[in-house]
């Protein structure tokens, strides 16, 4: 049997193995340890399965991951999450759909210290969705910008879709963090003017709220300065090249931590919930990033990759062309696949391709996360939209996925602006000091 036989035959079962609800992590390993005892003997499946857990689990760079994750568990148990929204309220809650840009607006802010599209979701929709309710909100619209606004929790900065992303491929992950702020910031406006545009043909969508005198804007805004300063010290830290991103992490982990003291929001009962919720979900990223390292010298000896590069290559398609098919083939991969998956699985087949075509991984990386992100609301998997389901058990699927619809078409929107300006995402990292 050939290696490219093994390796169809190996990335087949993968695929049989994560329909029936396998965790990914555990899958490639499987599959990964197997296929290199196949081609190349018990010894090097044994010394695979040995030394990549090794290498993972010691690398200095993946600290970032638990440190922001818990950077963004401690800001929700602060109440930081209250005072976004609250913030954002004071300032759109009059408009038609105002409720609704607050709720993108907060999830933007949120997405900025939790790194999460789950948590995003989750925290905005238990704040929001009881006030868009009380002004009588549409649960399509409601439900729908929680959705969406929770998937911005893997393009704004910091991302564990960009970590994962930098790891796989060895790009930097501080330069993937501030690819992501201007096209992020980009997909929240989109998003809002997606609420408006639904508000002017239905006005019914999205009542408007009462008007807050200047006094509580202002005192609104205060209330989250806290938040904004963390936000601005980490960020701000790794595009002035004061702090590496690891570092920032850390800085920002301690930053919150200080501010639950100060409010008071930290017991026994609430850290310890902190500590178990944040060892739980960097134990889940490690898993992947394992069974990625397990399974990726299997798919090299198997030589799919480079064959399939030649292949594409051999088509005398446009490299734009080229771009367009692999994109088309992540969106439909999303609808099934849960997005981290999709980077284990495809990065070492794409990224060399991507190089070879002459596209900026840094950019592409932003381009791919986006992608992701219309994975994550769309059915019939949507893992944001079964998270809202949760939240909101009385309101149909049928109704959230109709609801997320016109937020999906602002995220290709987002993705034809982005292909055709690329220094969207590459002016930051460009004039990033160090």
């Amino acid at each position: 049997m050939s290696e490219s036989t093994i390796g169809l035959i190996g990335i087949a079962a993968l695929f049989i193995l994560l329909a029936l609800r396998m965790p990914v992590g555990i899958v490639m390993m499987l599959i990964g340890g197997v296929g290199v005892w196949a081609i190349n003997g018990s010894k090097a499946a044994l010394a695979t399965l040995g030394s990549e857990p090794f290498v993972i689990a010691s690398n200095f760079e993946l600290l970032i991951i638990p440190m922001f994750v818990l950077m963004g568990n401690l800001a929700s148990i602060s109440g930081m999450s209250r005072d976004l929204y609250g913030a954002a309220y004071a300032w759109f809650g009059h408009w038609r759909g105002g409720l609704a840009c607050a709720t993108i607006a907060a999830c933007a802010g949120f997405a900025a210290l939790s790194g999460s599209s789950v948590a995003s979701a989750i925290t905005m929709g238990r704040v929001a969705l009881p006030e868009m309710r009380r002004y009588n909100y549409h649960q399509r619209l409601a439900t729908g910008c929680i959705a969406a606004g929770g998937t911005l929790g893997i393009l704004i900065p910091p991302s564990t879709g960009f970590v994962i992303y930098a790891i796989l491929t060895e790009e930097s992950i501080g330069r993937l963090f501030l690819a992501g702020v201007l096209p992020g910031l980009l997909l929240t406006f989109l998003f809002m003017l997606s609420i408006g545009i639904q508000c002017r043909i239905k006005p019914e969508l999205g009542p408007p709220g009462p008007k807050m005198p200047m006094r509580q804007r202002i005192k609104a805004t205060g209330q989250a300065g806290a938040m904004t300063g963390i936000i601005v010290v980490t960020i701000g830290g790794i595009y002035t090249g004061f702090f590496t991103a690891g570092e920032a992490a850390g800085v920002g982990a301690f930053l919150a931590f200080l501010l639950a003291i100060i409010r008071r929001s930290v017991n026994w009962t609430t850290m310890s919930d902190t500590l178990l919720q944040t060892v739980r979900t960097s134990a889940f990223a490690f898993l992947i990033l394992i069974g990625a390292h397990v399974f990726n010298p299997f798919l090299a000896l198997t030589q799919i990759p480079t064959t399939l590069s030649e292949t594409l290559i051999g088509t005398n398609f446009a490299p734009l062309g080229i771009l367009m098919i692999l994109l088309v083939a992540f969106i439909v991969l999303g609808m099934f696949l849960e997005g981290f998956a999709i980077l284990v699985l495809s990065l070492p087949i794409v990224h060399p391709l991507i190089i070879q075509l002459g596209y900026d991984p840094i950019w592409f990386g932003v381009v791919m996360v986006i992608v992701l992100e219309m994975g994550l609301i769309s059915p019939p998997v949507g893992v944001n939209v079964f998270v809202v389901k949760s939240i909101a058990e009385d309101v149909p699927m049928s109704e959230i996925f109709i609801g997320i619809m016109p937020f999906w078409l602002a995220m290709v929107v987002c993705l034809g602006l982005l292909i055709a300006f690329p220094q969207i995402a590459l002016f930051l990292p460009n004039t990033m000091i160090g």
